[in-house]
């Protein structure tokens, strides 16, 4: 039975795999006043009113505590060049903020400068699914630059070329 069960999870990873998605890289700062983050592909918007999104966060992440009892935190959609502090990010024991790039936002908040997208969000609402938590942001600010946010697929990133004249 254990056979059947891993073989089913693999071919669902791989599955999962084949949709390519945005990568985001989401901030917070704990309790104690250390900056907290993790990557992560399941993002999307919720709704326009009142304006929410969704980021999944694995309940055995270090991070898990700081995101469940935060009340604001960042979401920044990626650009080709933070590949590999998303990979970094999505590393277990990392040191995630050894990159010069972070800024503390007006709330202390770590900002990845350079981001395509930057949603600063308040907790909406936090569900349990499965081995993940789904946060729910109320997204209270948006900042966007000039860069061209970055694809994930089948494991790898793959950069997305800006459509000329817009």
């Amino acid at each position: 039975m254990t056979d059947i069960i891993s073989t089913e999870t693999r071919r669902f990873r791989e599955a999962m795999a084949s949709f390519p998605s945005g990568v985001t890289i989401v901030t917070t700062v704990d309790d104690a006043g250390q900056w907290r983050g993790f990557t992560a592909t399941s993002f999307c918007s919720v709704s326009m009113e009142p304006p929410l999104i969704l980021v999944c966060l694995a309940a055995s992440a270090e991070c898990h505590p700081a995101f469940t009892s935060a009340e604001r935190w960042l979401v920044h959609v990626i650009t080709d060049e933070h590949t590999e502090l998303a990979l970094q990010f999505a590393t277990r024991g990392a040191d995630k903020f050894a990159h010069p790039g972070f800024v503390a936002n007006e709330h202390g908040l770590p900002m990845l400068d350079g981001a395509a997208v930057t949603l600063e969000c308040s907790t909406y609402e936090i569900h349990p699914a499965g081995d993940h938590a789904i946060l729910l942001g109320r997204v209270d600010n948006v900042r966007r630059a000039e860069g061209t946010p970055t694809l994930y697929y089948r494991s790898d990133f793959h950069p997305l070329e800006p459509v000329p004249g817009r």
